[in-house]
């Protein structure tokens, strides 16, 4: 990785797990915030809500997982042969929120490069999943309320397991969707 790359990376992952523990009052050990799950389990479940800064697929599926990170952020274009599930419930400012943050941005939080997601299906099982900045390949799968595109694009279509899902989508600032947004 070369120093600008490396600067950028140290800068982003700076950014981001300032905004990963606001909002929330118990901290583990790994300076991440643990935080209720929201579902209605009485059983509920802890997740770390830093960021995931990653630059290769390994750490990218691992990120989006139920044990990832409430934030994925990729560093460069990544390309799958398999389907990528965005699961696991994930608190942001007291609220359900994943992102995939597919772009770098300077310290004025300006982007500075934006990346391309392909995969076949991108499955979305966790509330409130924001898909921001780039360009996903393929096609969504949404199985959650609360699906929003925000400076990306998705070249493929968006499928919703059902009507409710479909009706709290949003189409953020700059999203774009070149195929059809439809309940399957």
């Amino acid at each position: 990785m070369n120093k600008l790359a490396l600067s950028t990376a140290v800068f982003a992952l700076f950014l981001m797990s300032g905004c990963g523990n606001e909002g929330s009052s118990n901290t583990n050990a790994g300076g991440g915030a643990a935080v209720n799950s929201g579902s209605n389990n009485a059983e509920a479940a802890d997740a770390d809500t830093t960021a995931s800064i990653v630059d290769n697929e390994a750490a990218f599926k691992h990120a989006i997982s139920k044990d990832g990170t409430w934030i994925a952020a990729v560093l460069r274009s990544m390309t799958f042969s398999e389907e990528l599930v965005v699961d696991g419930p994930f608190l942001h400012n007291g609220e359900p929120a994943r992102k995939i943050a597919l772009y770098t941005q300077d310290e004025d939080q300006d982007i500075t490069d934006s990346f391309a997601l392909t995969a076949p299906k991108l499955i979305i099982k966790s509330e409130n999943t924001r898909l921001e900045g780039g360009i996903f390949i393929g096609d969504v799968y949404v199985e959650a309320d609360g699906f929003t595109i925000v400076s990306a694009t998705v070249r493929g279509n968006i499928y919703f397991a059902d009507k409710q899902y479909l009706s709290t989508f949003h189409l953020g600032d700059q999203g774009i969707v070149s195929g059809s947004a439809k309940v399957q």
